[in-house]
Protein backbone atom coordinates (compact mmCIF):
# COMPACT_ATOMS: atom_id res chain seq x y z
CA UNK A 1 0.00 0.00 0.00
CA UNK A 2 1.37 3.20 -0.56
CA UNK A 3 2.33 5.81 1.64
CA UNK A 4 0.68 9.43 2.29
CA UNK A 5 3.81 10.79 0.65
CA UNK A 6 3.43 8.76 -2.49
CA UNK A 7 -0.64 10.35 -3.00
CA UNK A 8 -0.92 11.80 -6.47
CA UNK A 9 -2.05 15.30 -4.31
CA UNK A 10 1.09 17.55 -4.60
CA UNK A 11 -0.03 18.76 -1.18
CA UNK A 12 0.72 15.87 0.65
CA UNK A 13 4.14 16.22 -0.44
CA UNK A 14 6.64 18.97 0.37
CA UNK A 15 8.43 21.67 -1.80
CA UNK A 16 11.94 20.30 -2.59
CA UNK A 17 14.15 20.81 0.21
CA UNK A 18 17.57 21.83 -0.82
CA UNK A 19 18.51 25.07 0.91
CA UNK A 20 17.78 27.43 -1.19
CA UNK A 21 15.37 25.84 -4.26
CA UNK A 22 15.68 27.70 -7.26
CA UNK A 23 12.39 27.81 -8.33
CA UNK A 24 8.46 27.88 -5.85
CA UNK A 25 5.76 26.30 -7.00
CA UNK A 26 3.73 29.51 -6.42
CA UNK A 27 6.35 30.99 -8.88
CA UNK A 28 5.56 28.49 -11.37
CA UNK A 29 1.96 28.42 -10.83
CA UNK A 30 1.89 32.12 -11.45
CA UNK A 31 3.82 32.17 -14.51
CA UNK A 32 1.64 29.59 -15.93
CA UNK A 33 -1.65 32.00 -14.58
CA UNK A 34 0.00 34.48 -16.84
CA UNK A 35 0.35 32.91 -20.04
CA UNK A 36 -2.68 31.50 -20.21
CA UNK A 37 -4.21 35.17 -19.34
CA UNK A 38 -2.26 36.67 -22.36
CA UNK A 39 -2.20 33.99 -24.98
CA UNK A 40 -4.86 31.53 -23.53
CA UNK A 41 -4.61 28.27 -21.70
CA UNK A 42 -3.50 25.93 -24.84
CA UNK A 43 -0.46 27.91 -24.79
CA UNK A 44 0.12 26.59 -21.18
CA UNK A 45 3.29 24.09 -21.16
CA UNK A 46 5.94 22.97 -18.88
CA UNK A 47 7.80 23.77 -21.74
CA UNK A 48 6.78 27.05 -22.10
CA UNK A 49 6.70 28.07 -18.18
CA UNK A 50 10.54 26.78 -18.38
CA UNK A 51 11.43 29.44 -20.95
CA UNK A 52 10.22 32.19 -19.28
CA UNK A 53 11.44 30.95 -16.15
CA UNK A 54 14.84 30.61 -17.62
CA UNK A 55 14.93 26.76 -17.19
CA UNK A 56 15.24 23.22 -18.70
CA UNK A 57 11.98 21.46 -18.89
CA UNK A 58 12.91 19.17 -16.98
CA UNK A 59 14.04 21.05 -14.10
CA UNK A 60 10.55 22.21 -13.83
CA UNK A 61 9.20 18.31 -13.28
CA UNK A 62 11.66 18.35 -9.98
CA UNK A 63 8.61 20.87 -8.70
CA UNK A 64 5.74 19.77 -10.70
CA UNK A 65 5.25 16.27 -11.41
CA UNK A 66 3.00 16.24 -14.62
CA UNK A 67 0.86 18.70 -16.69
CA UNK A 68 -2.41 17.71 -14.23
CA UNK A 69 -0.06 18.86 -10.79
CA UNK A 70 0.42 22.21 -13.32
CA UNK A 71 -3.31 22.71 -13.18
CA UNK A 72 -3.53 21.54 -9.88
CA UNK A 73 -1.37 24.48 -8.79
CA UNK A 74 -2.61 26.89 -11.21
CA UNK A 75 -6.51 26.22 -9.36
CA UNK A 76 -5.58 27.12 -6.25
CA UNK A 77 -3.35 30.18 -6.73
CA UNK A 78 -6.66 31.09 -8.52
CA UNK A 79 -8.42 30.31 -5.15
CA UNK A 80 -5.74 32.51 -3.13
CA UNK A 81 -6.78 35.35 -5.02
CA UNK A 82 -10.37 35.01 -4.20
CA UNK A 83 -9.53 34.69 -0.50
CA UNK A 84 -10.40 37.55 1.67
CA UNK A 85 -8.57 38.91 4.37
CA UNK A 86 -9.78 38.14 7.35
CA UNK A 87 -9.69 41.69 8.51
CA UNK A 88 -11.78 42.94 6.05
CA UNK A 89 -14.34 39.92 6.19
CA UNK A 90 -17.94 41.43 6.90
CA UNK A 91 -19.57 40.13 9.92
CA UNK A 92 -23.70 40.00 8.51
CA UNK A 93 -24.35 37.51 6.17
CA UNK A 94 -25.80 39.61 3.63
CA UNK A 95 -22.59 41.63 3.17
CA UNK A 96 -20.38 38.66 3.97
CA UNK A 97 -21.67 36.86 0.58
CA UNK A 98 -21.86 39.74 -1.34
CA UNK A 99 -17.67 40.17 -0.52
CA UNK A 100 -17.08 36.89 -1.46
CA UNK A 101 -19.21 36.61 -4.36
CA UNK A 102 -18.28 39.96 -5.83
CA UNK A 103 -14.09 39.00 -4.83
CA UNK A 104 -14.68 35.47 -6.69
CA UNK A 105 -16.30 37.25 -9.68
CA UNK A 106 -13.52 39.90 -10.04
CA UNK A 107 -10.97 37.08 -9.88
CA UNK A 108 -12.65 34.90 -12.70
CA UNK A 109 -13.12 37.98 -14.92
CA UNK A 110 -9.39 38.20 -14.84
CA UNK A 111 -8.94 34.76 -15.34
CA UNK A 112 -12.21 34.24 -17.98
CA UNK A 113 -10.49 30.93 -18.80
CA UNK A 114 -10.31 29.65 -15.73
CA UNK A 115 -13.94 27.84 -15.64
CA UNK A 116 -13.65 26.08 -18.86
CA UNK A 117 -9.67 24.83 -18.44
CA UNK A 118 -9.66 24.45 -14.67
CA UNK A 119 -13.07 22.83 -13.51
CA UNK A 120 -12.09 19.44 -13.33
CA UNK A 121 -9.07 20.65 -10.49
CA UNK A 122 -8.84 18.78 -7.17
CA UNK A 123 -9.58 20.67 -4.31
CA UNK A 124 -6.71 22.43 -2.66
CA UNK A 125 -6.08 24.29 0.33
CA UNK A 126 -7.03 27.40 -0.58
CA UNK A 127 -10.22 26.40 -2.70
CA UNK A 128 -10.68 25.14 1.12
CA UNK A 129 -10.03 28.01 2.78
CA UNK A 130 -12.28 29.91 0.36
CA UNK A 131 -15.42 27.16 1.13
CA UNK A 132 -14.25 28.02 4.61
CA UNK A 133 -15.01 31.66 4.44
CA UNK A 134 -18.30 30.73 2.56
CA UNK A 135 -19.48 28.53 5.68
CA UNK A 136 -18.22 31.13 7.87
CA UNK A 137 -20.26 34.08 6.33
CA UNK A 138 -23.43 31.94 7.08
CA UNK A 139 -22.44 31.24 11.29
CA UNK A 140 -24.41 33.79 12.37
CA UNK A 141 -27.89 32.41 10.51
CA UNK A 142 -29.62 29.85 12.04
CA UNK A 143 -30.10 28.24 8.62
CA UNK A 144 -29.90 24.11 8.65
CA UNK A 145 -26.55 22.85 6.91
CA UNK A 146 -28.87 22.03 3.77
CA UNK A 147 -30.07 25.29 3.18
CA UNK A 148 -26.49 26.89 3.85
CA UNK A 149 -25.41 24.64 1.44
CA UNK A 150 -28.14 24.99 -1.04
CA UNK A 151 -27.62 28.80 -0.76
CA UNK A 152 -23.93 29.24 -1.21
CA UNK A 153 -24.71 26.98 -4.58
CA UNK A 154 -27.04 29.19 -5.52
CA UNK A 155 -24.86 31.97 -5.06
CA UNK A 156 -21.90 30.06 -6.79
CA UNK A 157 -23.87 29.01 -9.65
CA UNK A 158 -25.09 32.87 -10.33
CA UNK A 159 -21.70 34.45 -10.52
CA UNK A 160 -19.77 31.51 -12.94
CA UNK A 161 -22.88 32.07 -14.87
CA UNK A 162 -22.64 35.76 -15.10
CA UNK A 163 -18.73 35.03 -15.56
CA UNK A 164 -19.12 32.90 -18.38
CA UNK A 165 -21.85 35.29 -19.99
CA UNK A 166 -19.88 38.11 -20.11
CA UNK A 167 -16.77 36.08 -21.67
CA UNK A 168 -19.58 34.85 -24.36
CA UNK A 169 -20.35 38.75 -24.49
CA UNK A 170 -17.16 40.12 -25.01
CA UNK A 171 -16.09 37.69 -28.01
CA UNK A 172 -19.77 38.32 -29.53
CA UNK A 173 -18.49 41.81 -29.91
CA UNK A 174 -14.67 41.08 -30.73
CA UNK A 175 -15.90 38.62 -33.26
CA UNK A 176 -16.45 39.75 -37.32
CA UNK A 177 -19.73 38.16 -38.65
CA UNK A 178 -20.75 38.62 -42.20
CA UNK A 179 -23.07 41.60 -42.99
CA UNK A 180 -25.14 39.71 -45.50
CA UNK A 181 -25.27 36.60 -42.43
CA UNK A 182 -26.65 39.22 -39.82
CA UNK A 183 -28.88 41.02 -42.48
CA UNK A 184 -30.08 37.30 -43.33
CA UNK A 185 -31.29 36.90 -39.33
CA UNK A 186 -32.82 40.50 -39.04
CA UNK A 187 -35.38 39.39 -42.02
CA UNK A 188 -35.88 36.03 -40.60
CA UNK A 189 -36.64 37.32 -37.34
CA UNK A 190 -38.87 39.82 -38.80
CA UNK A 191 -40.80 37.23 -40.98
CA UNK A 192 -41.16 35.51 -37.73
CA UNK A 193 -42.81 38.31 -36.00
CA UNK A 194 -45.21 37.87 -38.70
CA UNK A 195 -46.85 34.78 -37.61
CA UNK A 196 -48.02 36.21 -34.49
CA UNK A 197 -46.41 33.35 -32.52
CA UNK A 198 -44.12 35.94 -31.06
CA UNK A 199 -46.11 39.36 -29.54
CA UNK A 200 -43.64 39.71 -26.54
CA UNK A 201 -40.64 39.42 -28.27
CA UNK A 202 -42.06 41.94 -30.87
CA UNK A 203 -42.85 44.35 -28.49
CA UNK A 204 -39.58 44.24 -26.68
CA UNK A 205 -38.03 45.31 -30.31
CA UNK A 206 -40.81 47.59 -30.88
CA UNK A 207 -40.23 46.27 -34.89
CA UNK A 208 -36.60 47.62 -34.94
CA UNK A 209 -33.41 46.20 -35.47
CA UNK A 210 -31.99 44.17 -32.97
CA UNK A 211 -28.53 45.85 -33.07
CA UNK A 212 -30.02 48.83 -31.97
CA UNK A 213 -32.48 47.51 -29.43
CA UNK A 214 -29.93 45.43 -27.15
CA UNK A 215 -27.32 48.05 -26.22
CA UNK A 216 -30.68 50.17 -24.37
CA UNK A 217 -31.80 46.86 -23.44
CA UNK A 218 -28.93 46.20 -21.99
CA UNK A 219 -28.06 49.68 -20.27
CA UNK A 220 -25.22 51.83 -19.95
CA UNK A 221 -23.76 49.85 -16.39
CA UNK A 222 -20.68 48.39 -16.34
CA UNK A 223 -20.61 45.10 -16.58
CA UNK A 224 -19.77 44.71 -12.31
CA UNK A 225 -22.36 47.24 -11.59
CA UNK A 226 -24.87 44.89 -14.04
CA UNK A 227 -23.26 42.07 -11.85
CA UNK A 228 -24.09 43.11 -8.73
CA UNK A 229 -27.37 44.34 -9.30
CA UNK A 230 -27.86 40.56 -10.28
CA UNK A 231 -26.29 39.61 -6.62
CA UNK A 232 -28.85 41.73 -4.94
CA UNK A 233 -31.73 40.48 -6.45
CA UNK A 234 -30.46 36.52 -5.43
CA UNK A 235 -29.95 37.88 -1.99
CA UNK A 236 -32.79 39.37 -1.28
CA UNK A 237 -34.78 36.85 -2.70
CA UNK A 238 -33.03 34.63 -0.83
CA UNK A 239 -33.59 36.53 2.20
CA UNK A 240 -37.18 36.25 2.26
CA UNK A 241 -37.36 32.43 0.88
CA UNK A 242 -35.19 31.69 4.16
CA UNK A 243 -36.57 34.14 6.71
CA UNK A 244 -33.04 36.36 6.78
CA UNK A 245 -32.39 39.72 8.04
CA UNK A 246 -31.44 42.04 5.29
CA UNK A 247 -29.95 44.46 8.03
Amino acid sequence: MASADDSALIWTRAEPGTRRPKFTRDQIASTALSIADTEGFAAVSMRRIASELGAGTMTLYYYVRTKDELIVLMDDAIMREVLIPADEFPAHWYDALTAVAERTWDVLMRHPWALRSLQNAPTGPNAMRHFEQSLAALAATRLAATAKFALLAVVDDYVHGNVLRAAEFRAAKTSTVDEEVIEAAVHFAESQYATGEFPHTQELFGGKDPREVFPRLIGAESERDRFRHGLAMVLGGAARRLDLPLR
